[in-house]
């Protein structure tokens, strides 16, 4: 298994009753509840525990994209990923440089997106891992203006602009319905070419997205945040299913997973130590985005619409979190907490119940101070990661959406990820 530390940065000061006056995306007052070292800190912290999380041997650092968001300050993880490129090579530390977000469903500037992060595999010498949501709709459709219809048009057409910008032997015209460029030539291009660098598209469960990656041999991560004892089975039941159907092998390393994780030495310490974070997270934050900020009408495809009527599960708690006590959380699946062999059985027994090949281990989240969050890091990466890392060792799959220069093994034409457009 691939274990990548996931980060994000959230406004770690924010007041108690917070979610009973504000929504954590869209309205929420910046000058009236921040301080600007404040925000100065949380960003340091957040590159100081990444860096923390690349010498403790993680396999990758992961890092997403919120835009206007409380719980999120990183509108563009490139930043913080080049800034990761360089300091890993300098220290000679070979770990994946994984932007989980760049939303292409949002994006006006695609050539920029694939400019960036060219730059990104450049500095790291061959070590990024793209990924590429769709874009989650407060953020495409109300933040950034997007029709939500248009959504998902923009991010395939962006997503395939930007694949044959990375690997076109020359420059090239572009006419789509979204962006015009009479001619697409990148300075620099990714070192990594035949193959592209590994794609991975995050989603919430829609039938198209998985069906997409597996027709593109792109990777497929969900995040945990909904429950995975609630909606876990739904949505991983539903993945491999249409892996079977496409005919394609059960590969556990085709699907990542994001779990929120607390680590101490007995399972009370660490719900005294996290209890309070957790719950800060996700009241103050995912839980406080209204579902009609989250789900605009249009924005979800047809078959993704008959999943969730069908039965809303997919969502799982989302409705409950902006009150949830921790031990719902836990109960849910959205947290899991423990001593080190806690968390190692609980999360090998999802990973085996559910192939998950890959492990995004979110360890700072919410309020939780920048010391703590080195101490959860550093237990998880001495007492759990070892014996997580060897769940699949003896399977003998091949990591295909994984940098070769980092051991993975990928596909060896471009032709899977480009298709039609070379």
């Amino acid at each position: 298994m691939k274990v990548t530390y996931f980060q994000q940065v959230p406004y770690r000061k924010l007041p108690g009753d917070f979610e009973q006056r504000y929504e954590s995306v869209i309205t929420t007052p910046y000058f009236d509840l921040t301080d600007s070292d404040a925000v100065a800190g949380d960003f340091r912290a957040a590159l100081d525990e990444l860096m923390f999380a690349a010498r403790l041997g993680f396999d990758g650092l992961a890092v997403t994209e919120h835009g206007q968001s409380s719980y999120d300050m990183a509108p563009n993880p490139n930043l913080i990923e080049a800034a990761l490129a360089y300091a890993t090579e300098v220290e000679q530390i070979d770990t994946a440089i994984y932007p989980v977000g760049r939303s292409l469903g949002k994006s006006r500037e695609p050539i920029r997106a694939a400019e960036e992060l060219a730059m990104i595999d450049c500095m790291s010498r061959g070590r990024l891992v793209s990924g590429f949501p769709v874009g989650l709709a407060y953020d495409a459709n109300i933040n950034n203006g997007v029709a939500p219809a248009e959504t998902r048009l923009r991010f395939d057409e962006n997503l395939d602009l930007v694949l044959k910008a990375w690997a076109a032997r020359e420059p090239f015209a572009w006419n789509g319905r979204f962006s015009q460029h009479p001619a697409v030539n990148l300075w620099p291009r990714p070192i990594q070419q035949d193959p592209l660098p590994p794609v991975w598209i995050t989603g919430i469960g829609n039938p198209r997205t998985m069906q997409m990656t597996l027709e593109r041999e792109f990777g497929f991560n969900y995040f945990g945040w909904f429950g995975l004892k609630v909606a876990g089975r739904r949505i991983f039941d539903r993945f491999w299913e249409q892996v079977e159907n496409a005919g394609k092998e059960a590969n556990p390393y085709r699907l990542g997973f994001m779990q929120t994780i607390c680590v101490a030495d007995t399972d009370a310490k660490a719900e005294a130590l996290y209890a309070e974070h957790a719950e800060y997270f996700f009241r103050k934050g995912i839980g406080s985005i209204p579902m009609e900020r989250l789900a605009l009408p249009g924005g979800i495809d047809i078959r993704g619409v008959e999943a969730i009527m069908r039965d809303p599960s997919d969502f799982g708690i989302y409705g409950k979190m902006r009150t949830a006590s921790f031990a719902e959380l836990v109960e849910a699946g959205s947290v899991v907490c423990g001593s080190p062999d806690t968390v190692v059985e609980q999360l090998t027994a999802h990973a085996r119940e559910y192939r998950i090949g890959n492990l995004h281990a979110m360890l700072q989240f919410g309020s939780m101070p920048h010391e703590l969050a080195k101490e959860n890091i550093s237990l998880f990466a001495s007492d759990v990661m070892p014996r997580l890392q060897r769940i699949w060792d003896d399977e003998g799959y091949a990591h295909h959406w994984w940098p070769e220069r980092l051991g993975g093994t990928p596909l060896t034409s471009n032709a899977t990820s480009i298709g039609a457009l070379a």
